[in-house]
């Protein structure tokens, strides 16, 4: 059976990482045609711009510039990106954010079979989505309200400011996220999901809920907050204390 093969560069300042990247994809992912190699953003950004490669396996951390700077010298190349990244909290919550594909250091074969699947998946069915863009955005902006977040949804992908979001509803593997506008959308995350990916003014308040701080009018010492839409939410005695400690 012939398989589509998806044309891709590595981008990785060791040498021995590319080397065993190239191996796991030689035996592992028979879908990747490894069609080029760069050593830093330097080299990477012409390189890029010549080949035009489908997939960009891609360090965050290099000499002369970062993965984000990357990004943004190709913004008008159309590429999927599978980061590879030594663990860093501030690093996944960006990717997280960005609904990302990334592999942390050393390298999980099963990992690279689910995120290369992903991705040939996406550019088989020509899904057209530019998460490099949102990306490089949510980098460059320092403000994390003004930050943006991509939901993964049953129809694609949707993105949404933070500063829009007023609460999350765990529903089963689902999380139902309420908008200022009024409006739902349904992500395909569980709530721990962005339970840890969203920062402060985001809180726990419930096993099921967590609500933006801006939007709470008022705390009822009976056990409830209600929000700025009139919305009456519990708060858990076990999150009790840590939203009182935020809530100003």
């Amino acid at each position: 059976m012939n398989i589509t093969k998806i044309r891709s560069v590595i981008v990785e300042d060791e040498a021995a990482a590319r080397e065993v990247l190239k191996s796991y994809l030689t035996k592992y992912c028979p879908q990747v045609e490894v069609v080029g190699e760069a050593q830093n953003s330097r080299e990477a950004v012409p390189l890029l711009h010549e080949l035009k490669p489908q997939l960009v396996f891609l360090d965050v951390e290099m000499p002369f510039g970062n993965a984000f700077d990357v990004l943004e010298a190709c913004a008008g190349l159309d590429f999927q990106t599978i980061f590879v990244t030594a663990f860093s909290e501030y690093s996944l919550k960006a990717l997280n954010m960005s609904a990302a594909y990334y592999l942390l250091k050393p390298i999980s074969i099963e990992d690279l079979i689910v995120a290369v699947n992903k991705v040939h998946q996406q550019v088989m069915n020509k899904e057209l989505f530019n998460r490099n863009r949102v990306i490089v955005e949510n980098f460059r902006e320092p403000k994390p309200e003004k930050q943006q977040v991509i939901l993964p949804t049953m129809e694609g992908f949707e993105v949404v400011k933070m500063e829009e979001i007023m609460r999350l509803k765990g529903n089963g593997n689902f999380t139902d996220l309420y908008l200022t506008n009024g409006t739902k959308k349904m992500a395909c995350r569980f709530l721990k999901h962005f339970d840890e990916m969203l920062p402060l003014p985001f809180i726990r308040v419930h096993k099921s809920h967590i609500v933006n701080l801006n939007f709470v009018k008022l705390y009822n010492k009976g056990g409830y907050i209600t929000l700025q839409d009139n919305t009456e939410i519990e708060i858990s005695p076990t999150y009790k204390e840590d939203f009182l400690r935020n809530f100003k």
